[in-house]
């Protein structure tokens, strides 16, 4: 099993370039929030939590930083809820963007507003269902590992797709099996550098470069704004557009 998208590859690696430290913090301290709210303080017996906190060691974020997350989210935190918005950009790309607000309107608002500066219109919600998938995604360290043996170890936790990378391993998953993969992880004791769910396009939007440019400057755009979590598209991943992206 080889070969995990293009798309998802570049996206990990524009992510690593240039995001925020400051904003990714915010993210994460937001699901841990929410998961200490909703299922207790005690990672054995809340996977979210969980999952959430072996994120955010992942990303280095400063213990002390996880504690105060969790204890916040103990004591009812803020009243974050999930929202996803849908819509196009420029050239018809689909733009899918998941967020995590404590204010609706302020975050439609927001939404919206970048939609239309950056030429794109925002849809119902469900317009995009037949462009993209939800997978699970695992990165795993190599640690000496034999990547067939391992392999073979993770059919059972439902594995769809294996990559190998200079510095660990990507699994992918279906949706329904993301829970089967943690738990068979924790059997063989591996511990995931990051586990997320991810709207994987089934086809891609090809386009020219100006206008790849204009796509990506909105992508950019909802990334910076604090209630966004995770932003997809389905842009064609090209060695041109790659490069737009690397640049600066």
């Amino acid at each position: 099993m080889s070969g995990h998208s293009k798309w998802s590859t570049i996206k990990r690696k524009k992510g690593a370039l240039d995001a925020k430290r400051s904003q990714i913090f915010t993210r994460l301290v937001k699901e841990i929030q929410i998961a200490s709210r909703e299922g207790g303080s005690d990672i054995d017996t809340n996977p979210r939590l969980r999952l959430a906190v072996n994120n955010a060691k992942g990303a280095n974020m400063p213990k002390d930083n996880i504690q105060r997350a969790i204890k916040k989210g103990e004591g009812g935190g803020e009243n974050y809820e999930s929202y996803t918005y849908e819509g196009y950009g420029p050239g018809g790309v689909a733009i899918f963007v998941e967020c995590l607000s404590d204010n609706q309107n302020r975050t439609v608002g927001n939404i919206r507003s970048i939609f239309r500066k950056h030429g794109g219109t925002l849809g119902t919600n469900g317009s995009l269902s037949f462009i993209f998938e939800r997978k699970g995604i695992f990165n795993i360290p190599k640690a000496g590992r034999d990547a067939e043996e391992l392999q073979l170890e993770l059919i059972d936790g439902g594995l769809e797709d294996f990559v190998e990378t200079d510095d660990y391993f990507e699994l992918t998953v279906a949706f329904e099996d993301f829970g089967n993969m943690q738990k068979k992880l924790e059997e063989l004791r591996i511990e995931a550098q990051s586990a997320q769910l991810q709207r994987i396009p089934m086809s891609e939007q090809a386009t020219d470069a100006d206008t790849a440019r204009s796509v990506l400057k909105m992508v950019e755009a909802f990334e910076d704004d604090d209630d966004v979590q995770n932003v997809f598209h389905n842009l064609e991943m090209t060695e041109e557009v790659e490069a737009i992206m690397n640049e600066d």
